[in-house]
């Protein structure tokens, strides 16, 4: 990655002081159009997609669930959650929950913007916001929330020849979702959603 590829990102993310409720939306109906309505009321959260500026390599950093947590356990995901009270923005939200599941401290992170929210059949309504990260970082993980952090190439996951479409059946239906699998970690669903919603927004 380069300096050409943090100025397209600069360039193509929404600002962070100007995140309006009612931009732009993607959703685990996406690929499921004749899915019924979504959980309404959606419940506010927000994530931070951490992109590891590795010397050899830039990477993006997710959680592995705990296997016991309430929240999708054992899966992959960015780390965040929901929306507190006491949460000034979305931002706010990332950080804190960032910090809290695993250690990451905000001095190391510099957030550069959002994008589409995501609206997940589980009714939550998820604000992505990508920061970049400098790779002098230790970790401390929450072991009720996270079993395990790992990191992926970026170049990798922004590669669309790696964003598998799959299906399975949930809740008696057959559900299509995105899957991108690498190195025995498979990030999928509303995750790996996020990440291909990022890499329309980047190059479409």
């Amino acid at each position: 990655m380069s300096a050409t590829f943090e100025s397209l990102l600069r360039s193509r993310l929404d600002p962070l002081d100007r995140l309006s409720p009612h931009g732009a939306t993607r959703s685990d109906r996406d690929l499921n159009p004749d899915w019924l309505d979504l959980p309404a009321p959606l419940k506010p959260a927000a994530v931070l997609a951490p992109i590891v500026r590795r010397p050899e390599g830039w990477t993006m950093l997710f959680t592995q669930r705990a296997h016991d947590t309430p929240a999708h356990p054992g899966q992959v995901s960015f780390p965040g959650g929901r929306v507190h009270e006491d949460d000034a923005t979305p931002l706010e939200t990332a950080l804190r929950e960032t910090e809290e599941e695993i250690g990451l401290a905000r001095r190391f992170i510099e957030p550069i913007g959002a994008w589409d929210r995501y609206n997940t059949g589980t009714g939550f309504t998820i604000t992505p916001i990508l920061a970049l990260v400098q790779p002098s970082f230790t970790l401390t993980l929450d072991p009720r929330e996270v079993a395990d952090v790992f990191e992926t190439p970026l170049s990798f996951l922004l590669d669309p020849a790696n964003h598998e479409r799959r299906e399975a059946v949930w809740n008696g239906k057959t559900r299509a979702y995105f899957a991108m699998p690498h190195d025995g970690r498979l990030i999928w669903g509303a995750t790996a959603g996020m990440i291909r919603a990022l890499w329309e927004r980047l190059y479409l």
